[in-house]
């Protein structure tokens, strides 16, 4: 199967993950038989100083040609002093904004070898298994009027019928294939715009019978995420607090290096990227943790192209490297062997092309 995909390395360690991460998709395509064509693109700083944008037209349309992209990460201290137009982080928003990537998927998962690297107690965290869903394309980040004077500043937190919807509705189809309950988080003790979303989430439930619907406001779940993390199977949320609800949530596995999302529209294109940001201050040392990224690749696999098999493949070889001690130096492990960025992927790329159970699903698949 032949599919194209967008590579959009961007600042910081995001080139240096996205490599390692093209590197395991290319020995995925050579066992399973597919043809992965990676077109390269910039967002972010690197785009600005480039062509004077963080997001070029080209790089758009590369996007709208491809059945998927990778994004690495953007943004730095060199851009911090730029007006808002000219930040790294505005490509971001404006490429979700564009391509309509409404639904973000940030799955938490304890992973058995990284327990230890977590700061919760052990008792706490070692069944959870939670997806956080966040509009991605509506909100206080797109809200309008924004407004800064000099001492007065205006955001607008805007919400349609059509755009809460369609997210609820998302989650609510993941409930039903996870442990059929739904946690709808909002502030509508304070908030319009919470008001609203409630009601249209109780509208919705009515089509999902099967789902077990709860409602918190934002501030217990922040409390209750870390008090009792696995009474949890899918959040659903608005741009903001999932924004800060799915970093919070990221302390359960121990470092936001391991942590994958999906931003998905209506039909199979998803932009896949890691929830870390592009850690300026270790970027060029290659000690980048590229689990994230490469797990992002895995999401990809399974939401654009349908590719159970060779996902699974690679969440095979990912957990069973971090079984055997390997990890990178983030993942506060008193244990194990500590290795640089291409280290790590080679031994993800090792496990993956000698597992006996992925050379099994290839005569199958094939």
């Amino acid at each position: 199967m032949e599919k194209k995909i967008a590579v959009l390395p961007g600042d910081g360690i995001g080139p240096e993950v996205m490599a390692g991460c093209q590197r395991v998709l290319e020995e995925v395509a050579d066992r399973f038989n597919h043809h992965f064509i990676f077109t390269e693109g910039k967002i972010g700083g690197c785009a600005i100083d480039a062509e004077g944008t963080p997001l070029p037209e080209a790089t758009l349309k590369l996007c709208e040609a491809s059945d998927a992209v990778l994004l690495g990460a953007v943004g730095g201290p060199k851009w911090d002093g730029e007006p808002l137009h000219l930040r790294p982080e505005q490509g971001l928003l404006d490429i979700r904004k564009k391509m309509g990537l409404f639904a973000n998927l940030r799955p938490i998962r304890t992973i058995k070898s990284l327990i230890a690297a977590s700061p919760l107690k052990e008792r706490l965290i070692k069944n959870v298994n939670l997806l956080i869903v966040r509009e991605l394309t509506g909100g206080l980040y797109f809200g309008k009027p924004r407004v800064r004077e000099k001492d007065t500043a205006v955001d607008t937190l805007h919400y349609t019928r059509v755009e809460i919807e369609r997210i609820v509705r998302k989650a609510f189809d993941l409930a039903q294939v996870r442990r059929h309950k739904l946690t709808s988080v909002d502030k509508a003790n304070v908030l319009e715009s919470s008001k609203l979303w409630r009601e249209i989430v109780n509208d919705v439930a009515i089509d999902y019978p099967d789902v077990k619907v709860e409602h918190q406001l934002v501030d217990s779940a922040a409390i209750q995420l870390i008090r009792c993390p696995e009474q949890f199977d899918v959040i659903v949320t608005e741009n903001l607090f999932g924004d800060i609800l799915s970093d919070e949530a990221s302390m359960l596995t121990g470092s936001l290096g391991v942590l994958p999302s999906a931003s998905l529209r209506s039909d199979a294109v998803g932009m896949y990227e890691p929830v870390h940001g592009s850690a300026p201050d270790i970027a060029g040392k290659g000690i980048a943790n590229p689990l994230a990224m490469i797990m992002s690749a895995v999401m990809m696999l399974r939401y654009s192209f349908n590719m159970s098999k060779e996902a699974e493949a690679i969440v095979d070889a990912v957990q069973q490297t971090l079984e055997e001690g390997y990890h990178t130096s983030d993942l506060a492990l008193e244990k194990g062997m500590k290795l640089k960025t291409h280290a790590l992927v080679d031994k993800v790329i090792e496990r993956l092309s000698s597992d006996d159970r992925c050379t099994a699903m290839l005569k199958t698949h094939v």
